[in-house]
């Protein structure tokens, strides 16, 4: 096994690549011993690849590029067949709407302190 000094690193656009693609097919074409992680440089995120020989070719790129195509418009389509009334596998997980964009504000609700508070001013002004 190589150490990782004697490992190329080489930083790729994550633009039209799926992270699952790259992960599957990087081993395929560059080797075993070939990695694959996210990677951010200079603000930009994308993938550092480190392999002990070239980095993938241009055919490569293309490759994985129109595989990930493939994969993000059947994941579309699945959701897009998928009941919305469908249970969910995780029950308490359920999302709670807080609150929503453009709904009218609901009337302020009192808490405790509030409660206590007017309590009070009624009772000084009966002692009045």
């Amino acid at each position: 096994m190589s150490s990782t000094s004697s490992m190329n690193k080489y930083w790729i656009p994550h633009l039209d690549i799926h992270k699952k693609v790259i992960t599957q097919e990087l081993q395929y074409y560059l080797g075993p011993q070939a990695t694959v992680r996210p990677f951010t440089r200079d603000g930009e995120d994308g993938f550092l690849i480190t392999t002990p020989g070239p980095c993938l070719s241009d055919e490569q790129i293309d490759d994985i590029c129109l595989k990930s195509k493939e994969m993000w418009e059947r994941q579309a389509a699945a959701r897009a067949t998928s009941s919305p009334d469908k249970p969910l596998k995780r029950p308490l997980h359920q999302p709670v709407v807080i609150s929503k964009a453009g709904a009218s504000d609901s009337p302020r609700r009192f808490r405790r302190e509030d409660r206590w508070r007017n309590d009070s001013r009624s009772r000084r002004d009966d002692r009045r």
